[in-house]
């Protein structure tokens, strides 16, 4: 008897250790998503920044995984904001430019064209499988007393600006938490407001700035988001505002640049608030992005749970081209043609880097042609959920390094504001049109990658059999839009 009832306890151990170990092995990551805002290709070390120091990107990037032909899904923000979090592309979603709502002024305060609700997005995903959802940062798709309201988006937890206007502002009066506003001890400010600039003072430029910088609140509550939730897994998005204008950030950061890049005074000419040091300003904004970083990759390391946290970093679109940015001085998109609003390289080319401890291999690096709108059912596999109506292909075979990745044919890009444009990336090919609403027929524009990444030399007239495989493509992959407006695909062109 005795024999039987220790053994039966020995068994009971092996199971009760077995089950244990079965449950760490199938322990939900957590993911923590960092999305900056009109960061340019090449404006961090890992991608061949010399001028801005990014040492904890590098270091995410040393101890991760590097693709080098990412796209973002569309060039501008809330657009691409809403494909990454639905996994549409530009011919399909919902949301397909800037339609901005209200005004710059506090009480104008009226955000962007709102998601609808039965949207299924990719916090609903994660709370599908179990998680805590956050977003901290730039929301841009919708306001909180509207059918886009992040908590109405699957998102349990939401700080930050939800109008993109509000968000030219690094000291703005408010932010909002959840669906109340938050505020803040700055004074309200137009900073869409030029200088004199034969009569500029010190005083001047110190008008723009103020007591509580959003980024700094962002980042505490986003640390506090982890410390809550750290037991249990969870998905914290963080579309932090930087570095998109305006030119602002705390004097350390300027002071770290300021008497090395020779800079001279920006008085608001090209919009966006005045700074007597733009370029330190800039490279400032970025370190200051990166330090971020660091601190974030540091806290979950103190918490024991940096083994079990995929880290991911990645950028809207490409760079933006006024306000004071001196991208040229910086190639800030290396050598690329385009900047953000363009579908050339340059604006949609972007940066993506992966880590995950002892799961993917460090330092390491892809050519995988990829777009953001894979990243749904990257996640819908990893977390084994469904990814919905997305026109993504999951991305874990190339994270994990096996060697059954599906790859697409192509990447299409459908944008409607600058004229209208289209693009398709087909393996080395990339084709293009331009002026879509004042030239429904425009033609295509081709380009050879392999041979010119700069999209200098258009051959469209060597290879006219593939101009109409193009077309078909367009054929396939475009829905009409919900509003007019975003419409630049010709009727000729959709009959099937």
């Amino acid at each position: 008897m005795k024999l039987k009832v220790g053994l039966s306890l020995i068994l009971l151990g092996w199971g009760t250790l077995f089950a244990q170990q079965k449950k760490k092995q199938h322990k939900l990551p957590n993911i923590i998503f960092f999305y900056a805002d009109d960061l340019g290709y090449a404006e961090t070390e890992p991608y061949g920044q010399r001028l801005i120091k990014t040492p904890h990107i590098q270091q995410l990037a040393h101890e991760g995984l590097r693709f080098i032909n990412h796209y973002t899904s569309t060039p501008v923000c809330a657009p691409a904001r809403c494909m990454l979090l639905t996994g549409k592309h530009g011919g399909q979603s919902y949301i397909r430019g800037n339609y901005e709502l209200g005004g710059f002024a506090d009480s104008l305060e009226g955000g962007q064209m709102p998601l609808p609700e039965g949207t299924y997005t990719m916090a609903h995903l994660f709370k599908k499988a179990g998680y805590q959802t956050a977003a901290i940062g730039k929301w841009g798709l919708g306001m909180n007393n509207s059918t886009g309201s992040p908590n109405k988006q699957g998102f349990d937890y939401f700080f930050g600006y939800l109008d993109q206007k509000q968000a030219h502002n690094y000291y703005p009066t408010h932010l909002w938490e959840n669906e109340k506003k938050y505020p803040l001890q700055n004074k309200e400010k137009f900073v869409h407001s030029p200088l004199d600039s034969s009569k500029a003072t010190a005083e001047d430029f110190k008008q723009f700035d103020g007591k509580e910088y959003a980024p700094e609140l962002m980042a505490e509550k986003a640390l506090a988001f982890i410390d809550k939730n750290q037991s249990k897994p969870f998905f914290l998005y963080l579309p932090y505002t930087l570095p998109h204008l305006s030119l602002q950030v705390p004097q350390e950061y300027v002071d770290k640049y300021k008497d090395l890049f020779h800079d001279k005074p920006y008085y608001g000419q090209d919009g966006y608030t005045a700074t007597p040091y733009p370029r330190a300003t800039y490279a400032g904004m970025i370190t200051y992005l990166d330090d971020q970083v660091g601190t974030i990759m540091k806290h979950i390391k103190s918490l024991g749970i940096d083994d079990n946290t995929i880290i991911l970093f990645s950028s809207d679109n490409g760079t933006g081209f006024n306000g004071g940015i001196d991208y040229r001085f910086f190639r800030s998109v290396d050598s690329l043609r385009g900047l953000k609003m363009d579908v050339f390289e340059g604006g949609i080319k972007v940066p993506l880097i992966v880590r995950w401890p002892n799961r993917i291999k460090a330092n390491s690096e892809t050519d995988l042609i990829s777009a953001q709108y894979d990243l749904m059912a990257t996640f819908a596999q990893l977390v084994q959920q469904s990814p919905g109506h997305s026109n993504g292909l999951s991305l874990l075979p190339t994270w994990l390094g096996e060697k059954n990745q599906q790859k697409h044919q192509y990447l299409y890009f459908e944008y409607p504001e600058k004229g209208g444009q289209i693009a398709i990336r087909e393996g080395r090919w990339k084709a293009v049109k331009l002026d879509l609403k004042k030239n429904p027929k425009a033609k295509w524009q081709l380009y050879d990658l392999t041979t010119d990444p700069w999209e200098e030399k258009d051959i469209a007239a060597q290879h006219p059999q593939m101009l109409q495989h193009f077309d078909e493509i367009v054929n396939n992959e475009h829905q009409p839009a919900h509003i007019q407006e975003w419409e630049i695909v010709a009727n000729k062109m959709i009959k099937k």
